[in-house]
C-alpha cells in the first residue's frame, strides 16, 4: 500500500462542489460555543455534500481564524447562514416540508443504529451546545429525537464526534438504495 497524494484524491473544486447534487440534508447548530467544532461540522458538511448550515444563537460565524483551523477551506463551499433565534430557522424549514429531528438524549429518543431515514426527504439534524446541548424549544418543534448508542461511562460526546456519526449515518443509509 502506498498513501495517496491528495492530486490523487480527485476532489471537486469549489465551483464543482457549489454545482453538486446535495445530499438533502441541513444541519442547525443550536448555540455551539467551541470555534473548532463548529470547523469541524463545516467539514464534515463538505464531505457529506450537506446541502446548509445554520448557525444560531451564540455560534461564531465564519471567517474566523479558529473556525478556519477546523473547517480547512470548508467555510467557502458549504452553504452557511445565521440566524438569532433557532426557533425561527426551525419554523421556516417545517414550512419547506424538512423532516427535524433533534440530537439530544431525550424520554422516547430513537437509537441511530435503529433509525431510517427516507432517501430523497428532506431532513434537518439538531446539534446543540457542548453543555447544555439541544434547547427544549428546539426539541419540542423537532418531529423525532435521535440518541446516539453509547455504552462507556461518559454521558455525552463531543458535538464534532456526533455530527460526524450522524451525518455518516444519514448519508450511508439514504445513499443505500440509489442506483
Amino acid at each position: 500500500m502506498r498513501k495517496l497524494a491528495n492530486s490523487e484524491l480527485e476532489r471537486k473544486s469549489v465551483e464543482a462542489f457549489k454545482e453538486a447534487k446535495k445530499t438533502p440534508i441541513s444541519i442547525v447548530l443550536d448555540n455551539i460555543r467551541s470555534l473548532h467544532n463548529i470547523g469541524s461540522v463545516f467539514r464534515t458538511s463538505d464531505a457529506f455534500l450537506i446541502e446548509k448550515i445554520y448557525l444560531c444563537g451564540i455560534t461564531a460565524v465564519p471567517p474566523h481564524k479558529e473556525i478556519h483551523k477546523t473547517a480547512l477551506g470548508a467555510t467557502e463551499t458549504v452553504a452557511w447562514e445565521y440566524q438569532n433565534n433557532v426557533v425561527d430557522v426551525l419554523k421556516s424549514l417545517k414550512s419547506e416540508n424538512t423532516t427535524i429531528y433533534a440530537v439530544e438524549q431525550v424520554e422516547n429518543a430513537v437509537f441511530l443504529d435503529s433509525f431510517q431515514p427516507i432517501p430523497q426527504q428532506k431532513y434537518a439534524l439538531i446539534f446543540g451546545n457542548e453543555v447544555y446541548g439541544v434547547s427544549q424549544e428546539a426539541i419540542r418543534l423537532s418531529d423525532g429525537c435521535i440518541e446516539i448508542p453509547q455504552l462507556g461511562t461518559k454521558h455525552s460526546l463531543n458535538i464534532a464526534v456526533s455530527a460526524g456519526i450522524v451525518i455518516w449515518d444519514f448519508y450511508q443509509k439514504m445513499n443505500k438504495w440509489q442506483p
